[in-house]
């Protein structure tokens, strides 16, 4: 359909039609890129301790129970910043909370790398992941609210490829960094300037490129025109037509634009009540419950110290005959290397953690040549039986390299983020997105917090008991997922009414 068919005769344009007028070109590719830079940043500061609390355990002195609560603290920040910057997404601005929470993050995160005791450690990387947490719905929100809806269920799977290849990438940041034996006395501070420091301060510089990057880019001109400043929107898109063409939108003349259900909320209340109410309070519920059940996450916190353990393992040349459980179980003495750190982590398992990394991004694009297909909705079932199932099988197996093949296939249920971020942008109003997709997503974060202390007890006393049961919990989703609407027929409704 061209675009003046599409056009009123009073001079009106539906928002979504004129958002296919913009096409998609160089300004769409930048802004996708740009989402996935941001999710790199948000891990970078909010996963950071994964790396860093293996590293910095001799400089610490840490016990194992002080290093569970160096890695749920950054998930209580994640749970109250969440919430609070998908609110402030919808009150001021998609780009304008995205470039705060990006500067203050690197900042909180930078001051994090001169800790002075584990406890100072735990607070400014707590305080540094409440100013983050908003980043990833934030950023899902307003590249969804910038693009044709007929290519946002790809661009999604895209920046989730992009964020499976994070922890690898922050792995990859780590190998030249962390092995360094440098140790500088900082008598001010009564600290060592060293390598987990200096690898902490890196992570910072992500963030800041981010914020660089966004400086240049346009709002949402969905939310700009769900907030009654229509004339503004349209230049958005003019704008974004521009980049996208390479060439002036001198043929674009809409007088206005209209947007269905166009309900703009005046006060907190407006903004969070009806998301408790019908009948969006069925989607909230069933959303926030399936990011709840996604206990994968958990795993992945103690990842680089799970696939450390493993490559101690078998760089040793024992204990290739037992399970993943097994392994971890065991204390392994492993020679010292005096060209290595102490407490750092092993290079191999670093390569390890960006090689699955890369696989799961892998299988995210090519999950994101049928999506359109069978819709998140399916997608997301299928994934979480065959993850689920995977999990229950690592310790059945009694051979460490295809216990560890299970376990991989088991954490990439990770990808299922993006397909809820998905559903959950299909499922709820603009005005309510950012606000619906932080609130949904801080279930997964607050079962990360109770079940990260839960599992790292689970590993040391009883592993096969911690992969059967959070294996089960989290299969258990594919029966709650199966009550949302099959968004595929949903976004076939809406192409048609375009």
């Amino acid at each position: 359909m061209s675009v003046d068919t599409k056009v009123q005769n009073d001079g009106k344009m539906q928002f979504e039609a004129a958002l296919d007028w913009a096409g998609f070109g160089p300004y769409s590719y930048v802004l996708t890129t740009l989402a996935g830079f941001i999710n790199i940043a948000y891990m970078c500061v909010c996963y950071a301790t994964t790396i860093i609390i293996p590293a910095s355990a001799c400089e610490l002195g840490t016990t194992t129970s002080q290093q569970g609560y160096i890695a749920s603290g950054p998930r209580f920040g994640e749970i109250t910043g969440a919430i609070i910057g998908g609110y402030l997404g919808d009150k001021f601005g998609r780009r304008r909370v995205l470039l705060f929470a990006l500067i203050s993050s690197a900042v909180l995160n930078g001051i994090a790398s001169i800790s002075v005791n584990w406890v100072m450690l735990l607070i400014v990387q707590s305080l540094a992941s409440f100013c983050s947490a908003g980043q990833y719905s934030l950023a899902m929100t307003i590249l969804c609210e910038s693009v044709p809806m007929c290519k946002r269920n790809v661009l999604v799977l895209w920046v989730l490829s992009i964020l499976c290849l994070s922890q690898g990438i922050m792995a990859v940041i780590a190998i030249p960094i962390i092995p360094l034996p440098f140790s500088f006395y900082l008598p001010g501070l009564g600290i060592y300037w060293n390598s987990w420091r200096t690898l902490l301060l890196v992570y910072s510089t992500p963030s800041l490129l981010a914020a660089v990057l966004l400086f240049f880019m346009q709002e949402s001109p969905k939310y700009v025109f769900a907030k009654g400043h229509e004339e503004e929107s349209i230049d958005i898109i003019k704008t974004i037509h521009r980049w996208n063409n390479w060439k002036p939108a001198e043929d674009f003349q809409i007088k206005s634009l209209t947007l269905d259900a166009l309900d703009e909320p005046t006060s907190i209340k407006d903004q969070i009540v009806p998301l408790f109410k019908a009948p969006l309070l069925k989607y909230t519920v069933i959303m926030t419950t399936l990011y709840l059940l996604q206990l994968i996450t958990a795993f992945g916190v103690w990842l680089p110290t799970i696939v450390n353990q493993f490559m101690q393992i078998v760089e040793t040349g024992v204990g290739t005959d037992r399970s993943l459980c097994s392994i971890i179980s065991d204390s392994v003495e492993v020679p010292i290397d005096p060209d290595v750190a102490p407490c750092a982590l092993n290079v191999s398992s670093l390569l390890l953690l960006l090689s699955m990394g890369a696989l799961q991004s892998f299988l995210n694009i090519l999950l994101s040549l049928v999506v359109n297909r069978v819709g998140y909705r399916n997608m997301a079932i299928c994934f979480t039986v065959v993850c689920g199932v995977s999990g229950i099988m690592v310790n059945l197996i009694t051979n460490a390299y295809a216990s560890v093949v299970f376990f991989m296939i088991f954490m990439a249920g990770g990808l299922l983020t993006g397909m809820y971020v998905a559903l959950t942008v299909a499922l709820f109003p603009t005005h309510l997105r950012a606000l619906a997709v932080a609130l949904t997503s801080t279930g997964g974060s607050i079962g990360m917090l109770a079940s990260v202390p839960i599992l790292n007890r689970l590993l040391e006393v009883n592993c096969s008991a911690g992969f059967y049961t959070f294996s089960s919990i989290f299969l258990s989703s594919a029966f709650i997922a199966a009550f949302l609407p099959n968004d595929s027929s949903l976004l076939k409704k809406k192409l048609e009414q375009i």
